[in-house]
């Protein structure tokens, strides 16, 4: 991987010999990019992380002069995607659109993961942020979430549907009950229309999906949502309380969005990637499809995004490691 002592180095050498240096987002090879660019998402198309994905390869492709396209590689909850990346040339035209799921709590989730994302990927940028809904079937008697709790308390375990083992749905449902005193029961399904279909028959008795997902749902009369994870209550779901006005303000839990490069990816073209990048989320039509489509946009540097990066796995293996779960 190049470091920023390699690059330093390499700046001074270049002038010694007099010769001027590439400008940042060229290479020996000549300017980056000069073919289309394969942003890769481990999901479906029409799911959340799909619609941000072709978000921001629009609003890159237009700054990079070429041609961003989205390559869904869906299954493992994001493991598929990552693993094709982190084997990828590290030459910028492989990116991946990681998610929390693949990139902090798979390490601690599973044991024989086929990559490393702390050894093979590289952060570029944040770019976005998704907060939960915690959604009952429409029938349900709880309207709130202490009546939620009561209810679940007075039965052996609740049910919570998932999106798949390990995802940031099925550790938020374990935190939930761990905090309010109830067993929970996952249920993981393969296809979010699969888990979608058992929370709309009545089939379990909640879960936590991603506000992108769940206003829909609320909206079309199909789900109740009871509370939400942000801090703030959502503009796109603005009757639905917070998890701190309920009286549980350590339900936290949010799901983050990130743009990895394979490892040893040269430096110059991962800071012309990420100040296109936050220019591409930043920019106002943008942004506003984002936030209108239940994301919270971010933008930051590649410093604080690999902070941010490591941070997280620490605090997901702390939570994966508690419950106990293993996927392998």
């Amino acid at each position: 991987m190049t470091t920023l002592f390699d690059r330093r180095r390499w700046l001074a050498t270049t002038a010694a010999l007099g010769l001027a240096p590439l400008p940042l987002g060229l290479s020996a090879q000549g300017a980056y990019p000069d073919k289309p660019v394969r942003l890769v998402v481990g999901f479906a198309p029409g799911t959340g992380p799909d619609v941000l994905a072709r978000h921001i390869a629009n609003g890159l492709g237009g700054l990079l002069k070429q041609q961003v396209t989205v390559d869904n590689r869906t299954g493992a909850g994001g493991q598929i995607a990552a693993q094709n990346v982190a084997k990828s040339p590290a030459d910028g035209y492989s990116l991946l659109l990681g998610d929390v799921s693949a990139i902090s709590i798979a390490p601690a989730a599973f044991s024989k993961l086929p990559y490393d994302p702390a050894k093979e990927l590289l952060p570029v940028a944040e770019v976005a942020r998704s907060d939960f809904l915690l959604v009952v079937p429409a029938n349900s008697p709880a309207r709130t979430v202490a009546e939620f709790v009561q209810a679940q308390k007075a039965r052996d375990r609740a049910d919570f549907a998932t999106f798949g083992a390990g995802t940031p749905g099925h550790f938020a449902a374990t935190v939930f009950g761990e905090m309010a005193g109830f067993k929970v029961e996952p249920i993981h399904y393969r296809a979010t229309g699969d888990a979608v279909t058992a929370i709309v028959a009545g089939d379990v008795a909640g879960a936590f999906v991603s506000t992108a997902l769940g206003v829909a749902q609320v909206k079309g009369g199909k789900m109740r949502a009871l509370a939400t994870t942000a801090a703030q209550r959502s503009p796109l779901a603005p009757d639905v309380p917070t998890f701190t006005e309920a009286g549980m303000p350590k339900m936290d839990v949010s799901a983050w969005f990130a743009i990895f490069a394979p490892a040893g990816t040269p430096q110059p073209i991962v800071d012309a990637l990420n100040r296109q990048l936050v220019a591409t989320v930043q920019a106002a039509d943008t942004r506003a499809k984002l936030i209108e489509s239940g994301f919270s946009v971010s933008g930051t540097s590649t410093a604080d995004t690999l902070k941010m990066v490591r941070a997280d796995a620490q605090k997901w293996g702390q939570i994966v490691k508690a419950s106990g779960f293993k996927g392998d």
